[in-house]
């Protein structure tokens, strides 16, 4: 198509000429309009000029008379259309001998005059003419859009660009195992169909946000040797519906023509919740492209060889049929790391950083637990930047220490300066949590007491397991209850009346008293669960949704919960007044040096009895939920 090339010179010629039109138009016009140098004089002073033999030269222009005196001053006038400057000059008195030695010239204009009055008529058309070509090209650009508008906006992988391997993925160990599972059965097919197996059409991956799941689909994209074509499932959805279906549709094509070959569409909750929520009828933008994923993924066809692997941290909301056998037939739970596995993705995330030998990485392992492998990252990443900020040439354990803290509490606001006042009160709080926690079993060992402010609060208690745990018994639950109104109490008894600072403590307490009663069956009211167990609504699903429970029981489970929080107050009560002069010693010296460690804690405790610290494994306040 010879014509092609073309096109953009055509295009840009004609604004080139367009511009190069007004531009001389412009010239031109500005020409016209005269010397600003030049002063003008009435016809009365010419003829006075002209009696007393002062001029020169007269040229006359169309309308315009330029005078040359003889001075070599030059003015300008203008006379009437109809005459000439003999009849004006005769008319006013002035002698025809002197009009005949006047020296006279006259200008031929009318070429001139004929080329621009044409570019002035000209110069309305050609914008007229610009305007409607702008028009029909941007029409025409809209038109191939719109053409193009039910396209699909799927990536194809380039293995130049991003080099990700299953050896840059840590932990995750029985995911992986899922995965390279799929990229051995494209890459040696006959292996597995000698043994009758089919190829997977589906794989589900769930996971908790940062855990790894978008980063395990770029070490299948780097590792398999087929087409990987990657889209995100917000980019399916458009305000016009169809458009969805019409990109699944031609997502499909492309993938089937480069079989066998790996979709992964990322965040499919976007596209895959489940139908029937819209509360208006089925024929919503999402339910159509889902419909259509249905249909393509386990349809009439068969043996199209193509595996689509999905990703999502919300497999409750997506619909049913999407995570039937025959759709996605594995469903890959992508948890959180555990102590190995977190020592893994720190030495992973550590291998282009200048790393100093007193860095334990299983010692940062065992005090970052709960931390997914996005926060790890982000914790590496913050320690070299406070390493650099420092000048160091290397990141130590005390930059690593130090990111921890940051990632978990915020940074600190040491620019934020506190009354004496509130810096007591402040004090006291904290020590509160910390005596109470230091002295119950069932609380996590005091890691650090500070009364510089972090995020929203004014100070902090940090607390962190010795390992991992598992599951968390009723006796724990109100350890932690009563070192959670450890900060109320302190207030209480030492100022006389509480501040607002406890609020968010009181918040935690009643949620966790009321899961006791509601989720976990700790309660006299039995082993029975009230409500839902999910907090998380799904409009649509749950709309008109009643509680599951009389307003009987809501009284009864109000008066337990109560009951619960009385009694994590009694006990934390009872160790604060016992140990005052421990509280004030070390909230003085903790006014005074601002942080205290765990170590430094328990040197206060010398001569006092200290139980042990539970070692029985704890869970997560969700993971019976499973």
């Amino acid at each position: 198509m010879p014509t092609l090339p073309n096109a953009p010179r055509r295009k840009g010629g004609l604004l080139t000429l367009l511009v190069i039109a007004l531009l001389i138009a412009a010239v031109v016009l500005i020409s016209s309009a005269g010397d600003s140098g030049i002063k003008e004089i009435t016809l009365n002073t010419l003829v006075e000029r002209v009696q007393a033999g002062n001029i020169q030269q007269l040229s006359v222009s169309d309308n315009k008379v330029n005078i040359q005196l003889v001075d070599g001053s030059k003015f300008f006038t203008y006379k009437e259309p109809s005459s000439s400057v003999y009849q004006l000059l005769e008319q006013a008195g002035v002698e025809k001998a002197t009009i005949a030695k006047l020296p006279i010239t006259v200008q031929n204009t009318e070429g001139g005059k004929f080329w621009t009055d044409l570019l002035i008529g000209l110069v309305p058309f050609l914008l007229i003419i610009g305007f409607f070509v702008f028009m029909m090209r941007s029409a025409q650009s809209s038109n191939n859009q719109a053409m193009s508008f039910g396209k699909s906006k799927a990536k194809l992988y380039d293995k130049g660009k991003q080099k990700t391997t299953f050896e840059d993925v840590a932990g995750c160990n029985e995911a992986k195992e899922e995965l390279v599972e799929i990229v051995d059965f494209l890459k040696n097919p006959e292996k597995y169909r000698v043994m009758g197996a089919k190829i997977p059409k589906g794989v589900m991956l769930v996971g908790s946000p940062g855990t790894g799941k978008t980063l395990l689909a770029r070490a299948v994209a780097g590792e398999a040797d087929v087409p990987f074509f990657n889209i995100s499932g917000s980019e399916f959805v458009e305000m016009f519906v169809g458009v969805g279906a019409s990109r699944v549709r031609d997502l499909f094509t492309k993938a089937k023509r480069n079989a066998p070959c790996i979709i992964f569409i990322d965040e499919i909750d976007a596209v895959g919740r489940h139908r029937g929520a819209g509360m208006g009828g089925g024929h919503d933008e999402r339910e159509q492209t889902l419909n259509q994923i249905l249909t393509e993924m386990d349809g009439f066809e068969t043996g199209t060889n193509v595996i689509v692997i999905a990703a999502t941290n919300r497999p409750d909301i997506l619909d049913p049929a999407l995570l039937r056998p025959g759709r996605f037939d594995r469903k890959v739970v992508v948890d959180s790391p555990d102590l190995k596995a977190r020592e893994e993705i720190l030495k992973v995330h550590s291998r282009n950083k200048p790393i100093a030998k007193n860095v334990d990485f299983k010692k940062v392992a065992k005090g970052t637990i709960g931390f997914s492998g996005a926060d790890l990252e982000n914790l590496m990443n913050e320690a070299a930047i406070l390493a650099a900020k420092n000048n160091k040439k290397t990141i130590s354990s005390h930059e690593v220490e130090q990111s921890i803290e940051k990632v978990l509490l915020g940074p600190e606001k040491k620019s934020r300066i506190m009354s004496d006042k509130e810096k007591k009160l402040t004090a006291y709080h904290e020590v509160g949590h910390a005596l109470i926690g230091h002295l119950l079993p069932g609380c996590d060992p005091i890691h650090k007491v500070s009364i510089i402010s972090r995020g929203n609060a004014g100070g902090v208690t940090w607390s962190r397991p010795d390992e991992e745990k598992s599951y968390i018994s009723k006796s724990h639950f109100e350890d932690d209850l009563a070192m959670m109104l450890g900060g109320y109490v302190a207030e209480e008894t030492f100022f006389g009346e509480t501040s607002t600072g406890p609020s968010s403590d009181l918040q935690r307490a009643s949620k966790i008293a009321r899961a006791m009663i509601t989720k976990y069956g700790m309660s006299s009211l039995g082993p029975i669960v009230f409500g839902d167990s999910n907090d998380e609504i799904f409009l649509g699903r749950d709309f008109g949704h009643t509680k599951n429970y009389s307003e009987e029981s809501a009284a009864k489970i109000d008066e337990l919960a109560k009951k619960i929080l009385e009694k994590a107050y009694d006990k934390a009560k009872d160790l604060i007044t016992k140990h005052k002069k421990i509280m004030i010693e070390i909230s003085e010296d903790l006014i005074k040096e601002e942080n205290i460690s765990g170590d430094e804690l328990k040197k206060y405790f010398k001569g006092v009895a200290v139980p042990a610290k539970d070692s029985a494994v704890k869970v997560d306040a969700q993971a019976d939920e499973e």
